[in-house]
């Protein structure tokens, strides 16, 4: 009888029974609790559980996805299970989520150009109140595309150059160039959000209350929410190059780090072309 642990004769890999799909599950669902909790200030037994709730949940999604993230490099590194078949189906995932993540981005994108496009539409009996039929609406004084947004461009337009170069680095096996590379881009990635920081709190409209507000910050901000989670992204994979994980041959969690940053810069490059550059120069007037 072949022994329990053998290796398989066969380019898949059979997961052990795992306890973080279900413990992710239930973090998730408390997080969605203490959320509606605490957006609503509802009291459970007299009490405003909402903010421990949501605390409780936070932490405890973050344990589950270090620890499951955790089993994953350990299955790659020290247990040799990502084969190239499991490798690729891997990269399905990855492409899966960042689709999932563009059609995000299509709802935001989908809301911005309704509103431009038919500032004075019928059927929305309340938007030629709010607009006044034009777009920007009447009162708004928008963002001057060639200022910080212009900057910010820039700066993620090189950060993805320093990512590429950090990508050439190590399929050189360049581990000083590796390093150098992602420490740029990820203070880049930094200094991106302080600019945008820096840009809301001096815009000439409020992000409540108006259509033009609503709408940039939801396009806008949800943009910066994913630019901070590349950069973490990149740490941990900077973190995992100190630790000596990738080879040259084989760095798949370097690569998806890489693709996501990549389609960070993309959807930036459509935001400052359609809502800083077009939409707050061209006035519809019906």
């Amino acid at each position: 009888m072949a022994h329990a642990h053998a290796k398989p004769e066969h380019d898949y890999h059979l997961l052990e029974p795992s306890p973080w799909p279900i413990l992710t599950s239930a973090s998730v669902f408390a997080l969605a609790v203490g959320l509606v909790l605490s957006m609503k200030g509802i009291d459970v037994a007299g009490m405003k559980l909402g903010p421990y709730v949501l605390g409780a949940a936070i932490i405890a999604l973050i344990y589950c996805m270090a620890s499951w993230w955790a089993d994953v490099i350990r299955e790659a590194e020290h247990e040799g299970h990502h084969t190239r078949v499991v490798q690729l189906h891997h990269r399905y995932g990855m492409l899966m989520f960042i689709g999932s993540e563009v059609m995000f981005f299509v709802a935001w994108f989908w809301a911005y150009f309704d509103a431009a496009l038919f500032p004075a539409e019928a059927v929305q009996f309340t938007r030629l109140e709010v607009t006044g039929g034009q777009w920007p609406p009447k009162g708004i004084e928008t963002l001057d595309p060639w200022h910080l947004p212009l900057l910010n461009t820039l700066i993620l337009l090189t950060s993805g150059t320093t990512l590429t170069w950090a990508h050439h680095a190590m399929l050189e096996n360049d581990r000083a160039g590796v390093k150098q590379g992602l420490w740029l881009t990820i203070a880049l990635g930094a200094l991106f959000s302080l600019v945008q920081a820096y840009e809301y709190t001096h815009a000439h409209f409020d992000f409540t209350g108006n259509i033009y507000g609503s709408t940039f910050v939801m396009a806008t901000g949800f943009h910066g929410f994913h630019v901070i989670v590349g950069a973490i992204f990149l740490a941990v994979i900077l973190a995992r190059v100190y630790r000596n994980h990738f080879t040259p041959h084989q760095h798949l969690g370097f690569e998806f780090a890489a693709w996501y940053w990549h389609f960070v810069d993309v959807v930036w490059l459509f935001l400052f072309v359609s809502i800083y550059v077009w939409g707050s120069n061209i006035r519809y007037f019906h």
